[in-house]
């Protein structure tokens, strides 16, 4: 099963402080919008997005069809696939948007055992 790019999506209080604070940690803004209250930040492969108000906690989130870059990739399992896949496996899903198309973007989130929410993201 391929997830596509990995980042964590952080649930912060105060984006300018937080941005400030992993910029620190050697992090660059890399895309969102401080506008809609969220930013992607890098630090070489690794990402991190920070959200102010947008949800509650925190969630690992992976974007199937991007690498670390935000490039598409050729071969990539779509979002309905993996749902598909998940369900099969006897794990639920919830929030997810991917009977609204047969393709393109796409969402839905799986609950780990912990309680740990896992945002499967699809923007292509």
């Amino acid at each position: 099963m391929k997830l596509g790019a990995f980042s964590l999506s952080l649930s912060v209080k105060d984006l300018a402080k937080s941005k400030a604070f992993y910029e620190k940690l050697g992090f660059k803004e890399f895309g969102g919008n401080e506008e809609h209250n969220f930013l992607i930040m890098k630090n070489e492969t690794t990402l991190i997005g920070l959200f102010q108000g947008m949800f509650e906690g925190n969630l690992l989130t992976f974007n199937p069809g991007w690498d670390s870059d935000a490039n598409t990739i050729e071969e990539f399992d779509d979002v309905r696939k993996i749902e598909v896949q998940l369900n099969s496996a006897g794990l639920e899903t919830e929030q997810s948007t991917t009977a609204d198309s047969d393709a393109g973007p796409a969402s839905f989130v799986v609950i780990d055992p912990d309680g740990n929410p896992i945002l499967i993201d699809q923007h292509i």
